[in-house]
């Protein structure tokens, strides 16, 4: 068992705990890093979840990005592309919605793509959320070798 950040060897019994509390096989001292990045920036479980399996599929995510007015949940910088997942999508207000909107036309103006992703994506379809992101990742690169 080897952690998924640093490929260390990691023993059963942290395994466990990290698989328990985030569903990911970190060694310590990643998962001491997770849980900080989640209590500092209150990142959804499920960012975690599609972070490291953007990783396993050769993408260079970064978690919790600065784009300048607020914390992305994932950047792929390489291709300008934002991704949040959205946790109460089923209970938006209409305020939240225009900052929403409001959020991704400033990601826009500064040449960012923003995408929402409900939780449920990732929960329950998290190989076909992947194939998905990784066939905007494609569109967005063919976009930037075009200008």
């Amino acid at each position: 068992m080897t952690c998924k950040d640093c490929g260390k060897d990691i023993d059963p019994q942290q395994f466990k705990d990290s698989k328990e509390s985030l569903g990911v096989a970190l060694c310590e001292r990643h998962t001491r890093l997770i849980k900080k990045v989640i209590l500092d920036n209150n990142t959804p479980i499920d960012a975690i979840h599609l972070f490291y399996a953007l990783k396993d599929a050769g993408v260079y995510p970064m978690l919790e990005w600065w784009d300048g007015k607020k914390s992305v949940d994932i950047a792929i910088s390489r291709v300008k592309l934002n991704i949040e997942i959205d946790e109460n999508c089923n209970m938006i207000t209409h305020e939240q919605a225009i900052n929403d909107l409001e959020d991704a036309m400033h990601s826009f103006k500064n040449g960012f793509t923003t995408i929402r992703i409900p939780h449920l994506a990732i929960k329950y379809y998290l190989d076909e959320t992947v194939e998905n992101i990784l066939g905007i990742i494609s569109g967005l690169k063919a976009n930037i070798k075009a200008i």
